[in-house]
């Protein structure tokens, strides 16, 4: 009985396997329309031209998708009520959803400022300076972060020349 069963399973797999095989093998190739003559050839068309000149590819503006949104939500909650470890956690369970979202580590950064950890802080900055090309509100918030960060480890210059950057304007 018992190998009745094994038999039936694998003659079950067989049929289904050849069945999907014959159903892939049935597709039909279209046939040409028929022609007035066998000499006639169609005649060649113009080919178009766009009326507009192609536009720059639109700027990118990074966004937090709903997970991370509520996840950001939550911290900042975390943060008002002071629970600061929680609010970290948050942040880090965000990050493991969109690593390269800087907005995502400009959060983090902030966070770290108010921890009182201004080198931290400087890194995530960064961070989200490198991550954030081509999106000027994430590059200005990243580095208003960076400033802030610099100027909390008393390096002034450095903050004043983050901020003359263009992308701070």
């Amino acid at each position: 009985m018992v190998q009745d069963k094994h038999s039936l399973r694998r003659l079950a797999a067989a049929l289904t396997a050849a069945l999907l095989i014959a159903g892939c093998a049935t597709s039909r190739v279209p046939s040409e329309p028929p022609t007035s003559s066998p000499s006639a050839q169609p005649s060649p068309q113009p080919l178009p031209f766009p009326t507009a000149p192609p536009q720059p590819p639109a700027v990118h503006e990074n966004r937090l998708s709903p997970a991370t949104g509520s996840l950001v939500t939550q911290a900042r909650v975390q943060v008002a009520r002071g629970d600061l470890p929680a609010a970290s956690s948050t942040l880090d369970r965000a990050l493991r959803i969109e690593p390269n979202n800087p907005l995502l580590w400009i959060e983090l950064g902030k966070l770290r400022l108010v921890e009182s950890d201004a080198h931290q802080a400087e890194i995530c900055g960064r961070k989200a300076l490198a991550l954030a090309s081509g999106d000027r509100r994430a590059q200005s918030q990243a580095g208003r972060l960076l400033a802030d960060a610099l100027r909390a480890q008393q390096r002034n210059q450095e903050a004043r020349e983050v901020e003359k950057q263009p992308f701070m304007n």
